[in-house]
């Protein structure tokens, strides 16, 4: 049943190891407390196609325009089956990962062309973005020390600093060119800390919202 109040739409952001996935469940349940219905989701992925998708990119080499349409398709998936029916029903979506995640690895790391990715993002959610995006920030050595000592890495958390820096300068620059919706946050701090500043964060943006 249609909602007469939509939904909102959150996404985390960041590197690998910069410790998004640490905090989506709390996120989740903070927003569960408060009578929101909370759907989350990730991607690549989110659907049953793109679940198959998520396996191709992660492990499987292919043209850098492939990857970025691929990308775009599960996204396109993803949207259609999930994100825009729960916020059609008044739901809350988090999403670990979202377009921005395309400019930074595609266009930042991979050296996309950006013009490409802006013409699949208009025609993939034209009149949908993210309400709030939580960037997850942290240096590079720290991210790869996570990494290590974490799990075997897939294809792109195997790439090497040079592509990281250039995926972390993207995404800083799109937190710059979207303050209205970016809020970035300090993965170096403590688990206490990040969660203490994610509630005051969230508590403005729902009094805001």
């Amino acid at each position: 049943m249609k909602s007469s109040v939509k939904g909102k739409f959150i996404t985390f952001e960041g590197i690998d190891g910069a410790g998004k996935s640490t905090h989506i469940s709390f996120v989740a349940d903070y927003l569960k407390a408060r009578e929101k219905i909370v759907i989350t989701t990730r991607e690549p992925g989110g659907t049953e196609l793109g679940e198959k998708l998520r396996d191709l990119l992660l492990h499987e080499k292919m043209h850098l325009e492939t990857e970025a349409l691929l990308m775009f398709a599960a996204r396109r998936e993803h949207l259609a089956q999930v994100i825009e029916p729960a916020l059609a029903r008044g739901d809350w979506v988090i999403s670990d990962r979202f377009t921005d995640a395309s400019f930074a690895y595609q266009g930042g790391g991979r050296q996309l062309n950006v013009t490409k990715l802006e013409t699949l993002e208009r025609w993939v959610h034209p009149h949908l973005q993210p309400d709030l995006t939580l960037l997850f920030d942290v240096p590079l050595d720290v991210a790869k020390a996570r990494l290590d000592a974490t799990r075997t890495p897939d294809k792109f958390e195997q790439e090497k600093s040079v592509f990281f820096a250039a995926t972390r300068t993207e995404y800083v620059r799109r937190a710059k060119q979207f303050p209205a919706r970016f809020r970035v946050i300090d993965g170096t701090q403590s688990i206490l800390q990040v969660q203490n500043e994610l509630h005051k964060l969230l508590d403005e943006f729902i009094v805001s919202g």
